[in-house]
């Protein structure tokens, strides 16, 4: 149970209906289609919807309460004894009701943010802090300013550490976040080009992922890139801890050793393991081993999370192609970063000498976005057998492959089903293909005609 519903009229003075009762609340409803018995209504506010007006429906669906702005009128089909608790902004009264049960539960708070590799970073941590603590993380993209708080609802009652993972397209998102989870360590896992659109600058992107130290616990942590230029000012705050391959770092990888699907590296003294390639990978997992070190975790405990990792989908995620090829799906989000690292990590592959990408636009670029893609073109050698590009921008990489070296064949599509026919004849047992491009491109479609069913 969340709360009953006399828990909450402290928190929401101004009210009506049974209010003084202890109906137990077991679930926040936000999607009055959705059914969820003995839930919480709470109507959010769009630019273009007003769910207020699906009051009525969340009833029948099974809630037993709702929050109610206070400039709309109650309809008068709402019984006189239902609790209704009247509130000035329903989106900030839900985020209170938020830090009221994480509270409540008062777990070990991690928050991760970054430009890129948040998502896995989470799933690295939750998967090595689960072998010693009853963890709860954020499902799917639920990051923002609505999802985090439904996230902190879904959290079981006896939950020990909740890992949150904190989104943003805009300055001043990440510091809500932190104030309403008030982590006790935080996590920044680098600084890309991600919403540079926005931000200006990568400067600019620096300063807002750094607003996680806002709701930071004074005797809290700040684990971040120590490689970082952008970060250099925190290696200098005694709590906090730079992970990376310089010097400078309290948390140093060593002895990096890659292969096609794995990593062994070494930080402090320490032989590591890790199922996924690349080492921007193995720095995602330098941060959750320097985490649960400061959580007294041995190192055999690191080692089983390390190993029983399950990551979100469409992030490196390997499929057996037709004819023995193999396709890499990575399109579940893209900026100039965050492609370059994978492109290197196909690079690197020994299993398959024919290895051919596939590029899709990558959104939130704004002035920068030629320029950007133009830049991706730098991690692109003749190791790459092909280099096939989709939408509106990605033409830049592929124009900009050609000028560098014109043996790589290149090639520029605005219509998915002519690439799914090239990708097609490029397939044979000494094939990868690498496709990754922004979420909305939606570039994943074109893997069905490349699998094997």
């Amino acid at each position: 149970m969340l709360f009953a519903v006399n828990e909450l009229n402290e928190l929401f003075p101004e009210s009506s209906g049974a209010v003084s009762d202890t109906i137990p609340i077991r679930h926040v409803m936000t999607d009055s289609r959705k059914d969820n018995k003995q839930s919480m209504f709470v109507p959010i506010v769009g630019e273009n919807f007003d769910a207020h007006e699906f009051l009525k429906q969340a009833i029948e669906n099974g809630a037993v309460a709702s929050l109610w702005q206070k400039d709309r009128e109650v309809p008068r089909y709402v019984p006189t004894d239902f609790p209704l608790f009247f509130v000035d902004d329903t989106l900030a009264a839900l985020q209170a009701m938020a830090v009221l049960y994480l509270e409540k539960v008062d777990p070990i708070v991690i928050g991760v943010t970054g430009s890129n590799g948040k998502t896995t970073t989470k799933d690295l941590t939750a998967s090595v802090l689960s072998t010693k603590f009853r963890t709860h993380k954020t499902a799917g993209n639920f990051n923002n300013h609505i999802g985090m708080p439904l996230t902190i609802f879904a959290m079981p009652e006896h939950t020990e550490v909740a890992v949150l993972e904190m989104g943003m397209s805009k300055a001043g998102e990440i510091e809500v976040l932190s104030h309403l989870a008030k982590p006790d360590y935080a996590i920044i896992t680098n600084i890309g080009e991600s919403h540079i659109e926005y931000l200006g600058s990568r400067e600019g992107i620096a300063k807002a992922k750094l607003e996680i130290k806002a709701g930071l616990k004074n005797e809290g942590a700040l684990i971040f890139d120590g490689d970082e230029p952008l970060l250099a000012e925190e290696l200098k705050d005694e709590n906090n801890w730079g992970c990376g391959t310089g010097p400078q770092n309290r948390s140093r990888i060593e002895n990096l050793e890659l292969s096609d699907d794995n990593s062994r590296f070494s930080i402090a003294g320490v032989d590591y393991e890790l199922p996924l390639a690349g080492k921007h990978n193995v720095k995602n997992a330098s941060f959750v081993i320097t985490l649960a070190r400061l959580l007294k975790m041995t190192t055999e405990q690191i080692q089983n999370g390390l190993h029983n990792l399950e990551v979100t989908g469409m992030r490196f995620e390997r499929l057996k192609g037709k004819h023995g090829s193999l396709i890499i799906n990575d399109a579940y989000n893209a900026s100039p970063t965050s492609m370059k690292a994978v492109i290197e990590v196909i690079k690197g592959m020994k299993e398959k000498s024919h290895k051919v990408l596939v590029l899709g636009d990558i959104y939130e670029l704004g002035t920068h976005a030629k320029q950007m893609h133009r830049s991706v073109a730098e991690a692109i050698d003749d190791t790459i057998a092909a280099v096939f590009t989709y939408g509106e921008d990605a033409n830049q990489i592929s124009e900009a492959v050609h000028e560098k070296n014109s043996a790589i064949r290149t090639e520029h599509f605005s219509d998915k089903g002519e690439l799914a026919q090239i990708l097609e004849k490029e397939l044979g047992e000494d094939t990868v293909i690498l496709v990754k491009a922004s979420r909305g491109v939606k570039l994943e479609t074109i893997i069905e005609t490349l699998i094997e069913k």
